[in-house]
Order: structure tokens, then sequence, then C-alpha cells
């Protein structure tokens, strides 16, 4: 297995880092203090080719291989982790248009999607199915060319600031489950949609909300793979996302490492600075290794995706562990750095609360490892 990267990767990786450190890292904070999204910000990251360079050159991407997609989702965690949840999204959505959309709907999205122009959300969680999510109610009733769509979505990134939503509808009946989902792309500037902010800990600019539908009319040529099949044919792009969550997480966590690295060889105590002390200096080569590890099974991760081969025990791997490794990192950096890394001047606390939402969203540890379980052991490992 080769791990060097081709100049094309190398070339790319740099300019995302250059953008990440010169433009998204110093205002990261004040991001934040903002509490709204930037969409100027937005719109340069995707005249950039940020946003979405993994769709087709005909869509307005790079047609960027997976890997590669990896390397450049980090580095642009690194400068901001909010904003880099914009090209995670563009990338799941992106890929669920392309396979699933009619081309004249793929046509009409993707293409402002690549240049920042539209922001998309993914609504599956309801107040009642989060990790259940194949009992989801949100009604979408068949009338004539359209449906007609009632119900309420919950904890949704980017609910208040999303032109469009891939939205999971149940067009059977509550007994059938699964089979009984569908999936269709909502306009959120229709007539009946409703948007109410959460207040979260973190994550402020991602704009986390619920959605509510009062018969919300949505064109038929929406619908976005086979009706009643929309659980099973949408959530295949999961294992891909899983595996950028992993590097968005990891690159928060090497922007405070690298950091605290740089505060521990000034910082002086006792007359000499503390990176001379192993109570300092073992506590971040650990974190070095541990951030390496993770970074090498997501990167694997996303090659075994580029080879066409199975990733979903790799990619649920990345979506409990390296959140996890990542936010202990971080947790780790902030104690370093003693009562300043307490307070909110230093980005170290923001980071936390920041990488904090992701071992909640998008697939908890406690599910990923019940995937990791059966993709070993089959069936047998599912609990009744």
């Amino acid at each position: 297995m080769n791990f060097g990267l081709s100049e094309d990767q190398q070339a790319i990786r740099a300019a995302a880092r250059q953008f990440a450190q010169a433009v998204l890292r110093p205002g990261y904070q004040q991001r934040e203090r903002a509490g709204k999204l930037d969409r100027a910000t937005v719109l340069r990251m995707g005249a950039l080719g940020l946003i979405a360079p993994g769709l087709p050159e005909a869509m307005g991407g790079q047609d960027l291989d997976s890997v590669t997609l990896g390397l450049l989702h980090e580095e642009l965690a690194r400068g901001d982790f909010n904003l880099a949840y914009l090209p995670l999204l563009a990338a799941l959505n992106g890929q669920i248009l392309l396979r699933c959309a009619r081309e004249e709907v793929a046509r009409q999205y993707l293409p402002g999607l690549a240049r920042g122009e539209v922001l998309s959300a993914l609504a599956l969680t309801e107040p009642h199915a989060g990790s259940d999510a194949a009992h989801i109610r949100l009604q979408a009733r068949r009338d004539g060319a359209r449906y007609l769509l009632n119900g309420e979505k919950a904890s949704i990134s980017l609910a208040m600031d999303a032109d469009v939503a891939i939205t999971f509808v149940r067009t059977g009946s509550e007994a059938d489950g699964a089979r009984g989902i569908s999936a269709l792309l909502v306009p959120l500037d229709a007539p009946g949609v409703r948007r109410v902010p959460s207040t979260d800990v973190g994550s402020l600019i991602v704009g986390r909300g619920a959605l509510f539908f009062d018969e919300v009319s949505v064109p038929s040529r929406y619908l976005l793979g086979e009706e009643g099949r929309g659980f099973t044919q949408v959530m295949q792009g999961f294992d891909f996302s899983r595996a950028l969550i992993g590097l968005q997480c990891l690159g928060a966590a090497a922007a405070s490492l690298e950091e605290t690295w740089a505060y521990a060889s000034q910082r002086s105590a006792f007359g000499r600075p503390v990176v001379q002390f192993e109570g300092v200096s073992f506590p971040l080569a650990e974190a070095e290794t541990l951030l390496e590890a993770a970074r090498l099974l997501c990167l694997k991760t996303l090659w075994l995706k580029d080879q066409g081969a199975p990733h979903t025990a790799e990619a649920a791997m990345c979506k409990w562990w390296a959140p996890q490794v990542a936010f202990d990192v971080i947790h780790r950096c902030l104690l370093l750095h003693g009562h300043a890394g307490y307070g909110q001047d230093l980005p170290h606390q923001q980071r936390l609360r920041d990488v904090l939402g992701l071992q909640i969203g998008d697939g908890t540890a406690e599910i990923m490892k019940l995937i990791i379980a059966r993709e070993r052991a089959g069936r047998a490992a599912v609990p009744y």
C-alpha cells in the first residue's frame, strides 16, 4: 500500500491549508460571537472550489477522489471546524443528488451548491426518532403530481440557513418501518415551512434547528430514488460522510495540538520551558500518536471507497472513535494552557464544544459500534 501523496494531492492540500490558515482560522471565534453564518465567506469558498470539489466538472466540481476530499476537508477544519461542515454536507448531499435525483433536478441545484450559492441540509431526525431513524413520522401524502408534507424534523444542521433539504418522509404506513420511507428534495422557501432555532452548546453558526411542515407542497419530480426505498437507497452515502466527519474532528484537534506545542515551547516555569517536563511533553506525544492513528483509519476508509470495496465497518469506526480522540486531545490541550485555556480568549474551549456535537450528531458511538458488530457477526449481533 502506497502512503505517499501525488503531486496533485499535495498541491490541493497546500492550497486548502493556506486558505484555512490565512482566511478561516483568524475569524473562527469571531464568527461564533456573531452567531450566524457568514455567507460572504461561503461564497468565497465556493469560488475557490472548496465547497463541493468531489462533484463532476459538469456540475461545478473538480471530480476529486474521496481520499483527496478527505485531505482537503481536514485542512479546512483546522481553520474553522464549523465552516468545514458545509463541504461535508455538500459532499454527502451532492452524492445523493447525483445518484438518486432526476437529471434535471440535479442540474438545477448542484452547480449552485458547488459555488456556495445553494446551501443544503439533510433532514432525517425527529423528536422521537434519532437513532431509531427507521420509524420517522413526517407524512408525505401523494396528491397528483405533488406530495403534501405534514410533520416535524428536529436537530437539523443548517436548518436556519439552508435553501433546500434532502428530507426523509413516510409515504407508507408506520408499520412498514424503513420500507415505507422515501426521500424528497424540499425547497425550504416553500409555503408552510417554519424554522425554529436550537439553543446549542457549540457550532452556533451551523444553525441547527427544527423544521415544521404544514401542507408543504413538493413536486413529485423531486423524489430521490424510488418511493418507499429512500431509507435504503439514500442512506448508502453515510459511510462516506462518516469518514469525513472523523477528519473534520481531527483537523480541529490538530489545530489545538499545534498551538499547544508552540505554547509549551515558549512558556517557562521553574527556569525552563515547560515542554522539557515530561508531564507536558508526554501527553502531547500521546496526542500526536492518537491523531495519526485515527487519521490513517479515516484515509483508509476513503481509499476503500475509491476502490469500490466495502467500508461500512471502517466508516463506523471513524465516526465513533475519531470524534472521541479529538475531544480528548483538545481537552488535554486546554488543560495544558492552565487558567488561560479555561478562558474564552483562546479557541480550545470552542473547539471542545464544537467537536462534542459530532459525538452525537450523524450517529452516536453506540449505534456505530452496533454497525461494526453487525458487519462482523451478521444479524446475530443485532438486538431485537
